[in-house]
Order: C-alpha cells, then structure tokens, then sequence
C-alpha cells in the first residue's frame, strides 16, 4: 500500500459533498434539497436535534445522501435548453390588380373612351339583356356629339381634363329650343338658361332622369366618360327599344336629337366603326 492512509469513506462523503455544493449557489441547492426531501434547516447548519447530535447520526446521513441528488437536480434545471421560441408566419399580401391596359379602338377611338363605350355595352347586358345595346352605337354618338371627348382627354378614371359644356339654349340659333334654367347652374354653370353638358350632350333635366355610375365610384358625374356613356346608353334603351332593331334604334337616336340628319351620322358612324371602313361624305349630313 503507499506512504498514506486510505481516507475513510465518511471523508470521501465529506468533501464529494462540499466539492459539489460548491458548484452551485447555496439557495439553489436548498429549493433542491428540499424537492429531495432534505430539510433545508438541516442543509444550511441550523437544525437542532433531540438526541445524540453526531456526524453519525441519522439526519446527518440522510442530508449527505440528499445533497447529491439535490445538485444534480438544480443542475439540470439550470442546464435544462430554453424552449425554442414559435414561430410566427404572416400571409403573403395579395398582389394588386393589374391596371387595364388601354387599347385604341378602330378607326382612332381614344384607348379610354373604347373602354367606356365597352363598359356600357357590358352593363346594359347584365341589367338590360333586351335592349342589345352594341358599343358601337354609343361610339356614333360621342362621335357626333364631341369628337370622342376632344380626342379623348380624360384621365384613367374617365374624368375629363376640361369639361364640355354647350352653348345656352336661348333659342338663339335656327331650331334652338329655348330651355331656362332647370339646375341652378348646378351641372352647366349657368343660373339662366340649361346647357347640354358631357361628352355626351345631356340637358340637366334628361341626365338627372338617366344618370348612371358607370365607373363604380357612387358617383353619376356627366363629366365622366363612363357616366356619361352609360347614361347614353340607359336613355336609348328606354321605352322597351331593341337596338338590334334598325327602326327602334332609329327612334331612339332622334330622340336623344331631333334632327334626321344627326340619326344619319350617328349611324354612318356606328357602321364605320363595326367595319373599319370611314364612312363617306355622302352619308355624312350637314347637322343643321
């Protein structure tokens, strides 16, 4: 054996037992001491005992045999792995709708007022499937009425840049009504006699009867070309009339202008642009 004596095994308990106490702070090892079931009076030198109080004694045995398992406790909660956070995923957003890509129509109609007219046309044939409005008719009236709106100058809305509005009907010129104010000045600025108004020439009092939202914005504007275009196109069709129909579109036409020549154009017009043919002179009158 060697020069030294082999330590007892109380000693080996002993310092196994201040080594790993050593490890931790001592109030951890007391809250673990006591889940073991060790008295945390006993752990901490405070305990006061009845009978016999010795390193023998059952108590203090009991506390060695506790004092490890009460180590090994408050080290695993202390290297026990914090819980992996969750994760949290948000939806993609929707994507934004495509803006329409406007198109020229034939024979040089302006991209915004083709889609107008088209508007009308789709409109009318979910609410109005009888009447078998056709874009083109209502492409012949802007035609006439102001050239496609000045050649289309609106924004990507409908609105116009400048408005159009006519000349007061004083009767003035030869087979002018005469028509006094009926808005205020409301829709045409002119408290004294009404004027035609929109791309579209409506008098106030037939736009107030027919006006229509043609762009979905809760609004009936005779300054918008969607509008305007699908209150043309409500006012044509009333009365039960069948565009399909060249006698009723004729009516509904004259109508909308009492002048034979004026149905002439409209619908040299509307036939031009069916076919992609300009019309000639000779089926263009002289709107008197």
């Amino acid at each position: 054996m060697g020069r030294h004596a082999k330590p007892s095994d109380s000693k080996l308990r002993r310092n196994s037992v201040i080594a790993m106490t050593g490890l931790v702070p001592v109030g951890l090892v007391a809250a673990a001491a006591t889940t073991a079931g060790a008295s945390p009076r006993s752990l901490m030198g405070a305990a006061h005992h009845e009978t016999e109080p010795t390193a023998s004694s059952t108590d203090t045995a009991d506390l060695a045999n506790a004092i490890p398992e009460a180590v090994a406790a408050v080290q695993t909660i202390m290297l026990e792995p914090e819980p992996a956070p969750v994760r949290t995923f948000k939806a993609a957003p929707e994507p934004e709708p495509e803006p329409e890509v406007l198109h020229e129509g034939p024979l040089g109609i302006p991209g915004i007022n083709y889609a107008a007219y088209r508007n009308a046309e789709r409109i009318l044939a979910e609410k109005n499937p009888a009447c078998g409005m056709h874009w083109t008719l209502l492409a012949g009236i802007g035609r006439v009425e102001s050239g496609h709106a000045n050649g289309g100058r609106a924004d990507d809305k409908g609105n116009l840049f400048d408005p159009v509005i006519g000349l007061p009907l004083d009767g003035s010129l030869p087979g002018q009504a005469v028509i006094h104010d009926t808005d205020g000045g409301v829709l045409d600025g002119d408290p004294v006699y009404d004027r035609a108004v929109g791309p579209m020439q409506f008098i106030p009092t037939t736009w107030n009867q027919y006006a229509g939202d043609g762009n979905g914005d809760g609004v009936a504007d005779p300054q918008n070309l969607y509008d305007s275009t699908l209150t043309t196109a409500k006012y044509l069709c009333d009365g039960g009339l069948d565009m399909r129909n060249i006698a009723h579109s004729t009516k509904a036409i004259h109508r909308y202008n009492n002048s034979m020549a004026y149905v002439a154009n409209v619908l040299a017009w509307s036939t031009a642009y069916s076919t992609g043919i300009d019309p000639s002179p000779a089926d263009l009158p002289r709107i008197h």
